[in-house]
């Protein structure tokens, strides 16, 4: 996560009313809602400076009248866990992931007496949102065409991104069944990335189908393969599509569809 904020028992109840009388922790149950080593006012608290301080900064990036939603979610270091999308330009995007962090780990760290939240977010797909960057490998190059774009005297600035030439494309789809459960679109992302490395220009969900009588729900994904100095074979990008059904099936569960 990149993001940690942590909070003691006086400072989470600092400003509600009888405030002293209510504690972080308890000897309870784990529910949808919360862990169970936490009170539920110290949850909802905690949930709502959350969601307050990434409401904050996606609006200081995206502007001001943004459209946001919650969604409840997964992940294995915090609970519980929600995803933030915004709507833009017509269509609701995911922007980043976050919750009420595990108290194993906060206590594996030595604060053993506070509760905390943490969030992710990737700052490049964010960048290639605002800027409308094709390619995420543009942003570890060393191309004097992509670095002085940015290169302007004031923060606040405009840019205007202009798209440099490539050789052309390769794009594959891959499509499966999702598990019945901890199934994480980025954990997909991740993996793509991992194996196709530099190779990998972008990855766009394209398509969600639910079957209407198993409930299964598939997943339909587009890959975009690209080199940055040569064109490449559909040899190559075979192989490569084919370590990541392989993959996709062993690491996430899924069932493949192709």
């Amino acid at each position: 996560m990149e993001g940690v904020r942590l909070f003691s028992n006086h400072e989470l109840f600092s400003n509600i009313e009888d405030g002293e009388n209510l504690q972080l922790f308890e000897q309870g149950h784990r529910t949808a809602h919360k862990q169970e080593t936490h009170t539920l006012e110290a949850v909802q608290l905690v949930e709502f400076n959350l969601k307050q301080v990434l409401i904050k900064l996606v609006t200081h990036l995206f502007g001001d009248g943004l459209e946001i939603r919650w969604v409840d979610c997964y992940f294995p270091f915090t609970h519980p866990s929600f995803e933030m999308e915004i709507n833009f330009q017509g269509e609701w995007m995911e922007v980043l992931g976050c919750g009420v962090m595990e108290q194993q780990l906060v206590n594996s760290a030595g604060a053993e007496e506070k509760i905390g939240w943490a969030f992710g977010l990737g700052l490049e797909r964010l960048a290639m949102v605002l800027y409308d960057i094709p390619d995420i490998r543009l942003f570890w190059s060393e191309d004097e065409r992509f670095l002085k774009q940015f290169s302007v005297p004031h923060i606040d600035q405009k840019v205007h991104f202009q798209p440099l030439s490539k050789y052309p494309p390769l794009i594959n789809d891959i499509s499966f069944w999702l598990p019945s459960e901890k199934y994480s679109e980025n954990d997909f992302y991740d993996l793509v990335r991992t194996i196709g490395g530099d190779l990998v220009e972008k990855v766009a969900l394209i398509d969600e189908f639910t079957h209407p009588k198993t409930k299964k729900v598939s997943h339909c994904y587009r890959i975009t393969y690209r080199h940055l100095e040569r064109t490449l074979t559909q040899l190559e990008v075979h192989h490569l599509h084919r370590a990541i059904e392989e993959s996709a099936v062993q690491e996430l569960g899924v069932e493949g569809r192709f």
